[in-house]
């Protein structure tokens, strides 16, 4: 089994939990956006990550990912049992991944981008040292080519960043009525809110050198978030580390890093 993936990516968090979760052996496969555009679409349809090979069958998509690791591999459940809970996992995760995710990166880049020394060392992580080299020597072109792609700018950041407000409070009420977003168990959906919404808390077990702080506004409104925030960390504190020492317990070691 092996994931290609981008180490800072949220999305490649979500499916790297839920494989450490579920305890199964896996390699990575670390690419460098943009630069991984060839190798993904020699291997799958799109060029989109994370990507997921498994006995030869090939899975794009984090929630496409999850729903064959629950198929194929039912050890410790993602997916609720019941019809009602299930409907409220799968409605959160389709949210959060559609919205949220894309918020919370637009958002993070149109700040960081805007700093190099703190952007560059979490586009390169775990690639040759000379990658880092490259990304400085022309950043200007690759903030364009970022920025032109995911359509960063001033007005979509302002507008990100308020969807994403409305979404904390909602996260942060569904919190208070319950450990879990969708019944009594940990889920998807719990997964995916954590991981999605983590560089905005930037918790240490995400694998990646994460800045001091955030650049300028951008940490004074994630300090105001805090208590919307904490329900979100202390999942991935419990849940996130129970994932890791699972895969550790049953397979010796974490999962192998192969740089590109």
């Amino acid at each position: 089994m092996r994931l290609y993936q981008f180490p800072v990516s949220h999305f490649c968090e979500k499916v790297r939990w839920a494989l450490d979760y579920k305890g199964l052996h896996y390699e990575v496969q670390d690419l460098l956006p943009g630069r991984h555009v060839r190798t993904i679409r020699s291997l799958a349809g799109s060029s989109s990550v994370p990507l997921l090979i498994d006995n030869g069958l090939k899975i794009q998509g984090s929630a496409e990912i999850i729903d064959y690791l629950e198929q194929q591999y039912p050890q410790h459940r993602l997916t609720p049992v019941s019809s009602k809970h299930q409907a409220i996992a799968r409605e959160w995760e389709q949210r959060l991944d559609d919205e949220t995710g894309p918020d919370v990166r637009l958002l993070c880049y149109h700040y960081l981008l805007q700093q190099p020394s703190l952007i560059i060392p979490l586009l390169s992580y775990r690639q040759p040292w000379h990658v880092s080299w490259l990304l400085r020597l022309g950043f200007g072109k690759v903030e364009k080519g970022m920025r032109r792609w995911m359509r960063i700018n001033e007005r979509t950041a302002a507008a990100a960043q308020q969807r994403l407000q409305h979404t904390l409070d909602e996260l942060g009420q569904a919190y208070q009525q319950g450990p879990f977003l969708a019944g009594p168990e940990f889920s998807r959906a719990d997964i995916s809110a954590a991981s999605l919404l983590a560089p905005l808390f930037q918790p240490a077990g995400f694998d990646v050198p994460w800045p001091q702080s955030m650049p300028g506004e951008l940490q004074g409104w994630l300090n105001q978030q805090r208590h919307n925030l904490a329900p979100l960390q202390s999942l991935y504190e419990r849940f996130r580390s129970a994932g890791h020492e699972l895969a550790e317990q049953q397979h010796g070691g974490v999962a192998n890093a192969v740089s590109d």
